[in-house]
């Protein structure tokens, strides 16, 4: 899991980073300017590092209020106008926020140019405009400052208003994180866990989720616990795995959350609850997780851990299809085919089993080849359906194999079979 815009994603900690340009430390000017800075700089501004905070710990109104007085004393200040605009933004008033980061990007200051190269790059408040939002994340960058160089990372590993580059992504992680910024300790530890820009090293990998996790990190604590998972890099532990998915789930995140249900699920690591792992994966699919909408339609139509209920099953699969989780599109062509929580439906069973044989999906490949050969709402056609059976057992599915093998085998005969995905 990369980290989110604003919640971003090595050689070894010891491996030379080139230096960046660092931010000047700056010029406190009186009580009101003390105040302001207090109630809402960035603990990774040069000079701050004691008192500075992340935004969801900014107490808004003291905050706005801090810095509008520090404002209104020194009006020229770019660097009262970048606190006042992270308070308003940190509030929910972009529009109060947008002409103060205006202004103050225009005069360098870093938190500014942080947070509203981010703003334009996902059109957050603001029309998108992902070039400009690098250009202004690549200003903060190579002034040292860990959020804007945390965010260019991003912007390089996603092609985000420039080209796509690995080797320049895990070089702006590496600066954020050897500041100490949690996302970016995760996000490197996952170019090495991927092969990204740096060489796969799932020790380093593991090292880099370590430092996050020891700062409570919910994304190092989830990176961390699949490490343990698969086993990569070191022996597997599901109880450590399952410990670590706890933390980040009792946080809120929607990746522990999944990936914690899927273990009591299945009772990995953990004593089995399916019960609870219906409870969790609801609170993965409240946020959106296409995942866990999934994960939770599958308890749903097999009335594991709650009550079979096909129509919900339905639902929730054809949000997670919808969502890009192909396995859920998948599924919900099955339901459609065979009439489970509604009518049966060909049409319907065809355009979401194709979606997801579109993206060479072997399950789907295998469904449409069943499709095709006994002639479900298309023309029956042995010899199409013989080609999408090729390709999913070109992928090594074994009951697109057997229905191959009885289509083109002596003997030819017999029923062909498809299934869900899981």
């Amino acid at each position: 899991m990369r980290g989110l815009k604003g919640l971003r994603r090595g050689l070894l900690a010891w491996a030379f980073v080139a230096p960046v340009g660092m931010a000047a430390a700056p010029v406190l000017a009186g009580p009101a300017f003390d105040a302001c800075a207090a109630a809402a700089a960035s603990q990774f501004e040069t000079g701050f590092e004691s008192i500075g905070r992340e935004s969801w710990e900014i107490d808004t109104d003291a905050a706005i209020d801090a810095c509008t007085k520090a404002l209104a004393a020194e009006p020229g200040s770019a660097q009262v106008k970048g606190w006042l605009a992270r308070a308003y933004y940190a509030d929910g008033d972009t529009q109060s926020a947008v002409p103060l980061f205006e202004e103050a990007a225009a005069d360098g200051n870093v938190v500014a140019l942080a947070i509203f190269g981010d703003m334009l790059t996902t059109g957050d408040g603001v029309p998108m405009d992902m070039e400009r939002g690098a250009q202004l994340l690549t200003e903060g960058a190579e002034a040292g400052f860990a959020l804007a160089q945390n965010s260019l990372g991003l912007s390089y590993d996603f092609g985000e208003g420039l080209t796509q580059d690995y080797t320049q992504a895990a070089r702006w992680y590496r600066a954020a994180a050897e500041q100490g910024m949690s996302k970016a300790q995760s996000n490197l530890g996952l170019m090495y866990e991927e092969g990204l820009g740096v060489p796969r090293d799932y020790v380093a990998a593991a090292a880099w989720f370590e430092l996050a996790v020891a700062q409570g990190d919910a994304s190092g604590q989830v990176n961390l616990g699949k490490l343990l998972q698969d086993g990569l890099g070191r022996p597997a532990d599901l109880a450590q795995a399952a410990e670590l998915y706890r933390l980040a789930a009792d946080q809120g995140d929607m990746y522990g959350q999944n990936n914690l249900a899927f273990l009591l699920e299945n009772g990995e690591g953990v004593e089995a609850d399916v019960a609870a792992a219906a409870e969790l994966y609801q609170q993965a699919a409240d946020q959106g997780l296409a995942l866990a909408k999934h994960n939770l339609a599958l308890l749903y139509e097999d009335g594991n851990g709650v009550t079979q209920d096909y129509k919900r099953a339905l639902e929730l699969y054809r949000e997670a299809a919808e969502g890009g989780e192909m396995r859920a599109a998948v599924n919900l062509g099955l339901l459609y085919l065979d009439g489970l929580g509604t009518d049966v439906d060909y049409e319907e069973a065809l355009k979401w089993t194709q979606l997801a044989a579109d993206s060479d999906q072997p399950i789907a490949l295998n469904n449409m080849g069943h499709i095709y050969e006994n002639g479900l709402g298309v023309t029956a056609d042995r010899a199409t359906a013989i080609s999408y059976y090729q390709q999913a057992a070109d992928q090594g599915y074994q009951l697109a194999a057997d229905n191959l093998v009885r289509l083109t085998g002596p003997a030819g005969t017999g029923a062909s079979g498809k299934t869900k995905t899981k």
